[in-house]
């Protein structure tokens, strides 16, 4: 079955970076994009980053452009999202998503910025 399982997340200062990962298993992760998205209590589900397939295009949220980065490894069947210069309002909860026409879900990872 489809899994995604993120990992990476945690508290950091503001200014600081953290990269998130997603492990994929369960379907053949070169054919898919994949997209982070990120939610705060009381808050609708937004995109973050999503990135094609191949890897070859990528796409931001104005509010982390520049500050975002999304990438992939066919071979490790793994996305990732590298976040630096962190804000207070990037805490949330990040997901990892396969998109598509049935898209799934990981689980989450906590983000937490604060001094």
């Amino acid at each position: 079955q489809v899994q995604l399982v993120e990992s990476g997340g945690g508290l950091v200062q503001p200014g600081g970076s953290l990269r998130l990962s997603c492990a994929a298993s369960g379907f053949t992760f070169r054919t898919y994009a994949m997209s982070w998205y990120r939610q705060d209590p009381g808050k609708d589900r937004e995109l973050v980053a999503a990135i094609t397939s191949t890897g070859g295009s990528t796409n931001y949220a104005d509010s982390v452009k520049g500050r975002f980065t999304i990438s992939r490894d066919n071979v490790k069947n793994t996305v990732y999202l590298q976040m630096s210069s962190l804000k207070p309002e990037d805490t949330a909860v990040y997901y990892c998503r396969r998109d598509g026409r049935v898209p799934y879900w990981g689980q989450g990872a906590q983000v937490t910025v604060s001094s």
